[in-house]
């Protein structure tokens, strides 16, 4: 299909921008190598495999690639990246391979493309696992080649845009990856306005309530807020034509919805409360005209004290600079205030992508130097990521390092070094040797003595005071914030102190599981199987690890906990027990199995009750025995022990009606037990399991003891045996549940 043809088809369901028509009218013959050439081969390439394939909206698939182009392409993103928009999904959606892709569109496409791809066709234990490996071949690939995130950023907001389309869980769990992962990744490449738009989109479907309502107070004092933005920007205007300062811009605009709901939640506010919903922005020539508006800002309005940041001075890892200031308006309400260049703005809006880092040789490949200290967190990322095994470990250190924001601190030789938030002084010296933290004494911080938990502040100066015979302490894994700090202490407790560390693992173990027993739970084939799991070679390398903080209590005894619950089944436990004392029903006699007639068939006009010793269900085979009391047929399950003593004479076959249960379903009392870790709120989130699924819960206990699992024992009304079957399944995929049980009441006589 020509150009032409694909723009004028009337089977052709999607619009095409108009700088995309232009390409394709325009485009030079196949054996060009222009940029426009490529950009519209890998358009025409996507065109024809996604031809046939629909979104859930119900729009051609082509439409995503297209937008997701166009993000990129108002991004200032080049060839290759806007042809690897074009080209995100083919390898996943369609039998396209990344050497295809290279042979057609050249490396560098490729590498996008194979950056962006999840895996898909590959298998895991659990979607957590998934998640985690997707996320860390991204980040390898971004190392290479940082417009691998940009690619992806586009991709996951247009799918943000287009959300609405899916079920309600998808959405919710989309917008929770999406606010703890991709918009602080949005906002560390500086690219704010896919972080604003990301962060809003998540708020709509993840508090839709609250969505809705900031958004309907904002419309409703829009005539108000526009009054005042007008009178506070004609001040500012007039003052700095005064002072010949000539203004690219000076506009008001309302912050984003979710910055004022954070904002809201953060100081406990109503939004009647909040003032400053407003932020201006000034935008001038050079950084001398920055800091004569700020003084214009100052004089025409009273500053708020401790509410000015320079970040031209001391610029965000990001590479985000301006000037913040807060200020009192003429009608006492605070006012926020930016001033910064039309460079700098640029970069606020599109990060690095307002200026691809490329090689000196001159190719388009974005590498990360060891120089580029904006993408410092990228790096420690890339190293501490090589020794995390655990995938919800990963996960977790993940949006622990994307989310947090810098502190800046200083060397004595006055070089910046930015730190996650809540940074020590441990942290700060693993940041500048491995070496040097292993052998640091203690800190001096602006001058004075430093407890070394203490975090860091913005402008500290911090001087490390290192003694050759110092070593670490196995404490500053309380305080320390930084993976690289954290990996770095361990490692050298692993290579010094093995034995005390196999010694402190198995204490810290039997604290968690009780002594009973202990050795032998070290012996057993469990502990093997998760020592293996865990990725160690022998029950002393995991206790080691243990020991040194390697690995937590929690997650070996998680692992020892799926161990048992697979090589452990449901178990059944019989006791002998007298028949309870349930009160006799009449049914009418009937031979046929009929609906609405008897539950039992094979007891029509007699007396009969549940045996309480095994207290059968539907769904499992029974038996009636003749009591010797006027209580008339006991029911049991076959294989019951006390059916066993009843005479042959005085057992009657029975069976259970099942067309009894579709048009008056009963239910029947059926106590079990549950072994769970004991935890604050484990009963309540069981109780919240089965009250979701319609089951009644006559009684529940719990009882504890020191350094043992807490058993739950519960009494439920339930239909059948699938029912019941359906309930141990969703207890046992709980992460606390040990073990279940069904179990006799021996009470119930």
């Amino acid at each position: 299909m020509t150009a032409i043809s694909i723009i004028e088809s009337p089977a052709n369901e999607v619009k095409l921008p108009r700088w995309l028509q232009e390409c394709l009218i325009n485009q030079q013959p196949e054996d060009s190598e222009s940029d426009e050439q490529l950009i519209c081969r890998a358009f025409n390439f996507a065109y024809e495999l996604h031809e046939g394939q629909y979104r859930k909206s119900g729009e051609p698939y082509i439409a995503h690639p297209i937008a997701v182009a166009s993000l990129l392409r108002d991004l200032g993103g080049d060839s290759v990246t806007i042809a690897a928009g074009f080209l995100h999904d083919v390898v996943e959606d369609t039998e396209i391979t990344p050497e295809e892709i290279e042979k057609r569109f050249g490396v560098q496409v490729r590498q996008l493309v194979e950056g962006v791809t999840k895996l898909s066709k590959f298998n895991f234990s659990s979607t957590t696992e998934r998640q985690a490996e997707n996320f860390r071949r991204m980040f390898l690939a971004m190392a290479t080649d940082i417009r691998v995130i940009v690619v992806k950023l586009a991709d996951r907001l247009h799918n943000m845009r287009t959300l609405n389309h899916l079920k309600p869980e998808k959405q919710r769990r989309i917008s929770q990856e999406t606010r703890e992962i991709f918009a602080p990744l949005a906002n560390r490449l500086g690219i704010g306005r896919f972080k604003w738009e990301l962060e809003d989109l998540c708020f709509k479907y993840l508090e839709p309530e609250a969505y809705e309502e900031i958004k309907a107070l904002i419309a409703e004092r829009r005539a108000d807020r526009e009054a005042r933005i007008a009178a506070v920007t004609e001040t500012l205007r007039s003052r700095l034509e005064q002072l010949k300062v000539e203004v690219i811009e000076l506009k008001g605009r309302p912050k984003h919805l979710y910055g004022i709901y954070q904002k809201m939640e953060r100081q406990q506010k109503e939004f009647s409360q909040i003032y400053d919903i407003a932020a201006f922005r000034i935008i001038v020539n050079t950084n001398e005209e920055c800091y004569r508006s700020l003084a214009v800002v100052h004089d025409a309005f009273k500053p708020i004290p401790g509410r000015f940041k320079d970040y031209i001075g001391l610029p965000k890892p990001n590479r985000y600079q301006s000037l913040h200031t807060t200020v009192v308006g003429s009608n006492g309400r605070p006012i926020e205030v930016q001033i910064r260049t039309l460079e700098m703005h640029q970069i606020a809006e599109y990060g690095i992508a307002a200026h691809w880092k490329y090689k000196e040789t001159g190719t388009s490949n974005a590498e990360i130097s060891s120089e580029d200290t904006k993408f410092t967190w990228l790096r420690q990322l890339l190293e501490w990521q090589k020794d995390v095994n655990d995938a919800q470990d990963y996960m977790e250190n993940v949006k622990d390092n994307l989310f947090e924001d810098d502190v800046y601190v200083f060397t004595p030789d006055g070089d910046v070094i930015s730190l996650a938030h809540g940074a020590t002084p441990v942290d700060f010296a693993y940041r500048i040797h491995s070496e040097v933290g292993n052998q640091m004494k203690g800190a001096r911080v602006n001058g004075r003595w430093s407890v070394l938990s203490k975090p860091l502040e913005n402008g500290d100066i911090v001087e490390i005071v290192t003694q050759k015979n110092s070593h670490p302490s196995l404490d500053w894994l309380n305080f320390v914030v930084s993976p690289t700090a954290r990996n770095r202490i361990r490692q050298w407790y692993k290579r010094s102190h093995r034995d005390e560390n196999i010694a402190r693992g198995k204490e810290l173990l039997e604290k968690e599981m009780g002594k009973s027993g202990f050795d032998s739970l070290l012996k057993s084939e469990p502990m093997q199987i998760v020592t293996q799991r865990c990725n160690y070679h022998t029950v002393d390398d995991l206790l080691a690890a243990l020991g040194y903080g390697e690995i937590t209590q929690k997650h070996v005894v998680n692992r020892l906990r799926d161990v048992v619950k697979e090589q452990q089944p449901v178990e059944e436990v019989e006791v002998e027990i007298e028949e309870n004392v349930e009160i006799p029903k009449y049914i009418p006699a009937s031979k046929e199995k009929q609906k609405g007639e008897s539950p039992i068939i094979g007891v029509e006009g007699m007396l009969y009750h549940i045996a309480g010793c095994c207290k059968p269900l539907p769904g499992e085979s029974i038996i009636g025995a003749v009591t010797l009391s006027s209580r008339g047929i006991s029911i049991h399950r076959q294989g019951c022990q006390n059916v066993d003593k009843v005479p042959g004479e005085r057992i009657i076959p029975v069976s259970w009606n099942d067309g009894t249960q579709e048009t008056q379903p009963l239910t029947y009392p059926v106590d079990i037990q549950i072994e769970a870790m004991d935890r604050v709120g484990v009963l309540k989130d069981i109780l919240a399991r089965l009250s979701d699924r319609g089951i009644n819960i006559r009684n529940a206990g719990v009882k504890t003891s020191p350094n043992k699992p807490a058993l739950i024992s519960l009494s439920l009304d339930i239909r059948d045996r699938q029912q019941l079957e359906y309930i141990f399944q969703r207890i046992r995929s709980m992460s606390d549940t040990l073990n279940i049980r069904r179990v006799i009441d021996s009470s119930d006589k």
